[in-house]
């Protein structure tokens, strides 16, 4: 795949309180149901767009922060997306900017990734 700099791929996902018992559930702590999608949840759509979508397969996770600025609906949609800022074909690097909205617009997160391409390409 080639890369280019302001590629972006977006996920939209709603969790529903059946989302959130079996999360709950998981966690082993099924007594204390989130009222809210917990940053985990808004963590792995970010994981799944960046081994699946961009860069896609193959990309190794390297670092990520993530900063938490309200409180994610459950029941509402949210959209998650990735956004090339930086590529480093000689170190094969790509940094990408991490943004998770809902559907009204309010920002719920916003952050960084840096991954390891084999191939990053000279887009």
């Amino acid at each position: 795949m080639m890369l280019e700099l302001r590629q972006r791929e977006e996920l939209t996902r709603t969790y529903s309180d059946q989302d959130m018992r079996d999360f709950a559930r998981l966690a082993g702590d099924d007594a204390e149901v989130p009222r809210s999608v917990p940053g985990p949840l808004i963590g792995g759509l970010f994981s799944y767009l960046l081994g699946v979508k961009l860069p896609g397969r193959g990309t190794n996770y390297l670092k990520q922060s993530l900063e938490f600025l309200a409180e994610a609906p459950v029941g509402v949609a949210l959209t998650a997306s990735v956004t090339v800022t930086r590529l480093r074909p000689e170190k094969h690097l790509v940094d990408l900017e991490t943004v998770c909205e809902a559907a009204d617009g309010t920002r719920i997160c916003q952050g960084r990734a840096l991954v390891y391409v084999e191939d990053v390409g000279k887009g």
